[in-house]
């Protein structure tokens, strides 16, 4: 309501952060980019809290999506947050509700102390690069260009792994040999195509010496008539540019025992925002 006399209470932007991505790559009308790069973050409001202790909305995306809407008005399409920029959004969100520190609990590999770390969100914000997608991968006379996943692809395929997990769930059930035999080669073969469709998502086209093929069924029939080690070249290249935009794991000096060993860890939103 513009004529509140409480307007000018409400909340008011606590964080200003560059994406990883630097806002590159996006089509239109998914940021709206402020000249200097740098997005203004608000804290949560009481319904975005609730929303995110909120199990269906959490697990459909919906939850998340309009968290980043209320919080960073410039996104206007969450869905579209390529992977790497969503870890750095989730950091800033939750760095603008004040807290500057995330506990992570750890177990020393050498003595089993169970501990809880401070990591710096601030600081963590500051490392965080966007890969090298610009470079192509050739492959005997191809050349692959690769993409991050949008969030959407991401929630879509944790969507389809769920689906999977339960396939395997139930086999324990199956008193039949030569059903379970049978189910448990159906459930492998959804994992493997599961597989090949993320890979193919990731690839933004594959350029051939007469063509360039951007068609994702094109890309995903390629990946399951291809050579093997051509396939496997692809998904290495895939996971190294994967690994380059993941969060470093933290160095970890036990307290008890003094042993110095990295613990990875990653951002869960409904552990993250719990």
């Amino acid at each position: 309501m513009q004529n509140n006399p409480l307007r000018q209470f409400f909340r008011r932007p606590a964080v200003f952060f560059k994406l990883p991505s630097e806002g590159k790559n996006y089509e239109p009308g998914v940021l709206e980019m402020p000249e200097n790069g740098e997005l203004p973050v608000y804290p949560m409001t009481a319904i975005d809290e609730i929303s995110m202790r909120t199990p269906d909305a959490l697990f459909n995306g919906s939850a998340l999506v309009d968290l980043v809407k209320s919080c960073i008005p410039n996104i206007k399409d969450p869905w579209k947050l390529n992977s790497n920029d969503l870890d750095a959004v989730l950091i800033a969100i939750k760095a603008a509700g004040g807290q500057q520190t995330l506990d992570i609990e750890t177990i020393c590999p050498k003595c089993n102390n169970d501990a809880t770390y401070g990591i710096n969100l601030v600081g963590i914000l500051a490392t965080m690069k966007q890969g090298d997608y610009d470079s192509l991968l050739e492959v005997n006379d191809l050349k692959l260009k690769f993409r991050p996943l949008t969030y959407k692809e991401m929630n879509d395929a944790a969507t389809a792994q769920f689906q999977v997990q339960k396939q395997f769930a139930n086999l324990e059930s199956i008193e039949n040999e030569e059903e379970r035999a049978r189910v448990t080669q159906e459930a492998l073969k959804s994992v493997t195509e599961l597989t090949m469709n993320i890979l193919a998502q990731t690839i933004e086209f594959i350029s051939t010496p007469e063509t360039n093929v951007a068609n994702k069924e094109f890309i995903l029939d390629f990946l399951r008539n291809c050579d093997g080690s051509i396939y496997i070249a692809i998904r290495d290249h895939n996971a190294k540019l994967k690994a380059t935009t993941e969060l470093k794991p933290l160095e970890i000096k036990c307290v008890n025992c003094n042993n110095e060993y990295s613990q990875p860890y990653t951002l869960n939103p409904a552990d993250f925002f719990g």
